[in-house]
């Protein structure tokens, strides 16, 4: 029998994590395959990690990882993907926003011969127009700055088959935005619509600053064209400022130089000053990438596992 793993990351997740367990585990009790559960404690502070615990006695398809801290989503995601053995895995939240009740439709498109089945949202329900208003600015722009086609409204829940997170498990880059990674790898792949639904407990782990962090790092991992932007904007204004400076020669040879322009020299001292800061901000973002991946520090630690049951 097919064998199916669903990987869940969970960061405090203690008031939704039984919830979505036990809807979880009536799509799974419907589904022709050997399934099973791998739960990725990403360092926790609250009970996440104790009712994980609890779930992995009451349900034997359960298994666990936790990390030795919080490393961050990214690579809870890989953790659990690396310790996936079964013929496909299932990456999905614990907050139910993504409903497991999907995960059905996720396997009719592998089985169809689809290695990777991403679920692309149709509505986002329970945010704010501005949070939709950003995410949806966020992922036109990645579809024009980048190279690798990343689909629109996607998040991480998707399904990747066994030769998928084989591929998947030999990008071990640090700086790590998993979205690009699941596009970058190729294959065939397919995307399946649902309607997102508003968290159903908890707060969100995901503040603005957060995602615009999420965002520089997708932005920097998969594209240089804030570089190219850069170059093209000190090659504008070094030609503005040889037009100005031509422009201030021949008015002085024409009509004498009278000790004027005050302003105008402020202005322009800081338009180039602003822009010089603005190139070395960007070049300091890729450096400073360069230099996390030039250390080689493993991507997480584990302090302890608990892998689910073989199959049958």
């Amino acid at each position: 029998m097919p064998q199916l793993t669903v990987v869940v990351p969970a960061y405090n997740e203690s008031a939704v994590l039984r919830l979505f367990h036990q809807r979880l585990g009536k799509v799974l009790d419907q589904l022709p395959l050997d399934c099973n559960v791998l739960y990725v404690d990403d360092g926790s502070s609250d009970d996440t990690w104790a009712i994980i615990e609890q779930l992995l006695i009451e349900d034997p398809r359960s298994g666990a990882i936790k990390l030795s801290r919080n490393f961050g989503k990214e690579a809870a995601l890989t953790a659990g993907l690396d310790a996936v053995t079964a013929d496909a895995a299932v990456v999905i939240d614990a907050d139910l926003q993504d409903p497991p009740e999907l995960i059905p439709a996720l396997v009719e498109q592998w089985q169809a011969g689809y290695d990777v089945v991403y679920a692309t949202r149709s509505a986002r329900e329970g945010e704010s127009g501005f949070k939709r208003f950003t995410a949806a600015a966020f992922y036109r722009s990645m579809e024009r700055l980048s190279n690798t086609a990343i689909p629109r409204d996607t998040g991480d829940f998707r399904l990747l088959s066994r030769r998928a997170l084989d591929a998947l498990g030999q990008l071990r880059e640090r700086q790590r935005f998993m979205k690009g990674l699941f596009s970058w790898i190729g294959f065939r792949q397919t995307a399946v619509r649902y309607l997102r639904e508003p968290r159903q407990a908890g707060t969100t782990k995901w503040n603005y600053w957060r995602l615009g962090q999420l965002a520089i790092e997708g932005i920097t991992s998969f594209s240089t064209a804030p570089l190219r932007l850069a170059t093209w904007v000190g090659m504008a204004s070094a030609g503005l400022a040889f037009v100005y400076g031509l422009w201030v020669l021949i008015h002085s040879l024409i009509y004498g130089d009278p000790v004027r322009g005050y302003p105008t020299l402020i202005l322009v001292i800081l338009f180039l000053g602003g822009v010089q800061l603005l190139a070395l901000g960007v070049i300091g973002e890729y450096l400073g990438r360069s230099y996390a991946e030039s250390k080689q520090r493993p991507l997480y630690f584990v302090e302890e596992q608990r892998l689910p049951r073989a199959p049958r």
